[in-house]
């Protein structure tokens, strides 16, 4: 039996296994608070230009309607979670498992592998709720308003866990099973429908008209992470109610966190 598959085995003791768990964890968040600031930069730098331009240089201009920043908004707060989960998953995922191997230093430590994989999603999770609620500070300097009240947060707290954990199988999905040779191409062919695909610019109710587009928008997960902060933050702009979006998530979450795993177990034994 070879070691990777012995450290799965679940005669591990679960206190030593608790605390492997936390040390790979800390040690993550660690590193990333020692670069706290190119993080910042990595992960807000494009929504908060996405931000200024369509909410706010268009709006002066008189192309956009001071409205339309209630709909860009949690659109843009939505697509920098998802994204930042997917990135911090995905691109370490490839480097460790092709170039750096350092991802075999983690295969040592007393873990069942499944939960070296589940690191990295909490990982990434707690790298995108970051991206996340630092937005809401820069979105109130970039638009002089923040429509969000403390009873809102509960729900957008749900969402927002939910879109990351989502991105991050999804991102751990594609390091898995993507080859490192092939990794950039498959990223410019994903990224780039996942970013005008997810409803982040428009409410996907508004596309009655655009049918086929419709239905192309509904299965991207991140439609419906940006519906449901549409949901809370802008009430009265049309949108998705919140249990389909919460239902629509779920079953991204299963789906992806199966695939995710049985990539990265995969990866691992090989």
């Amino acid at each position: 039996m070879s070691l990777v598959a012995d450290l799965g085995a679940p005669t591990t003791a679960a206190p030593a296994v608790g605390r492997a768990f936390r040390a790979l964890l800390w040690r993550d968040v660690f590193v990333t608070g020692r670069e706290i600031v190119p993080f910042l930069l990595q992960v807000v730098l494009q929504p908060v230009f996405l931000l200024f331009v369509f909410g706010k240089v268009l709006v002066e201009l008189g192309f956009a309607t001071a409205e339309y920043s209630d709909v860009l908004l949690p659109g843009v707060i939505a697509l920098t979670a998802f994204l930042t989960a997917l990135q911090t998953t995905a691109f370490p995922l490839v480097i460790d498992f092709s170039y750096t191997k350092e991802i075999e230093d983690r295969l040592l430590a007393p873990l069942p592998t499944y939960l070296v994989a589940v690191e990295k999603i909490v990982f990434s999770l707690l790298r995108a709720l970051v991206a996340a609620v630092v937005m809401f500070p820069i979105s109130l300097w970039v638009l002089g308003s923040l429509p969000v009240t403390w009873s809102d947060v509960p729900v957008l707290t749900v969402f927002l866990v939910l879109g990351s954990l989502v991105g991050a199988c999804i991102g751990m999905t594609l390091g898995t099973f993507v080859t490192p040779s092939r990794i950039n191409v498959v990223f410019a062919v994903v990224l780039t429908p996942l970013l005008f695909t997810g409803s982040t610019q428009f409410p996907w109710q508004s596309l009655d008209t655009l049918r086929w587009f419709q239905v192309v928008c509904a299965v991207n997960p991140l439609t419906y992470v940006s519906e449901a902060l549409r949901a809370e933050m802008a009430p009265g702009v049309p949108h998705l109610p919140l249990w389909v979006c919460a239902v629509a998530l779920t079953g991204f979450l299963v789906v992806f966190g199966i695939t995710s795993l049985i990539g990265f177990r995969r990866r691992a034994l090989d």
